[in-house]
């Protein structure tokens, strides 16, 4: 979740190295497939912008242990948000009918759960899946709403005042980092 530039933030702390967070992706792929395997009932829906790399790299985590690749959609929940929080986003590209699939949502951080409340709002205006997952890298609590994900990265306990900042590309690199700052 980064909605505060890199200036306004100071470092406390990494929560995850590059290694480690790779090793965070192969553990979420697991997880998901594990219950039934990667049918082609599974469909994979990023949130748009924080969980759309993290999709990609759990899709092709998946893809390199099964050979099968997956649905893979990009979801935008600016028109679903109950709060100020537009942004300027790529419009949603889902490419799959939802109805009667399995269908993981992901995303790079959860924290009050509006987000997510948001995207199965948008998601339910698409079609009716069989499941609805949620699948994040980093939990946070603090939690506004009764929202849970069935796989987590790594739960860190957080403040308010803090911000988690995941830095995470497409495919793997050393820059990869997921940390907590503090606003300044």
């Amino acid at each position: 979740m980064t909605t505060a530039s890199a200036s306004t933030l100071k470092e406390k702390r990494v929560v995850l190295s590059a290694a480690a967070l790779q090793r965070t992706v192969e553990r979420l792929a697991h997880q998901i497939i594990e219950p039934n395997g990667a049918s082609e009932d599974l469909v994979l829906i990023g949130i748009r912008k924080g969980g759309e790399n993290l999709v990609r790299r759990i899709h092709a985590e998946i893809k390199e242990r099964t050979g099968v690749s997956l649905p893979v959609g990009y979801l935008n929940v600016t028109m679903y948000r109950d709060d100020d929080a537009a942004r300027d986003m790529p419009d949603s590209q889902i490419n799959v009918d939802v109805s009667g699939k399995e269908v993981v949502i992901v995303d790079d951080v959860l924290f009050t759960g509006r987000t997510v409340r948001s995207a199965l709002d948008a998601i339910t205006d698409l079609g009716r899946p069989k499941a609805a997952r949620l699948c994040v890298l980093i939990d946070r609590g603090l939690r506004e709403l009764p929202i849970q994900a069935d796989y987590v990265g790594r739960f860190v306990p957080t403040a308010r005042s803090e911000r988690v900042e995941v830095k995470l590309g497409r495919e793997a690199t050393a820059t990869d980092l997921v940390g907590i700052y503090e606003q300044t």
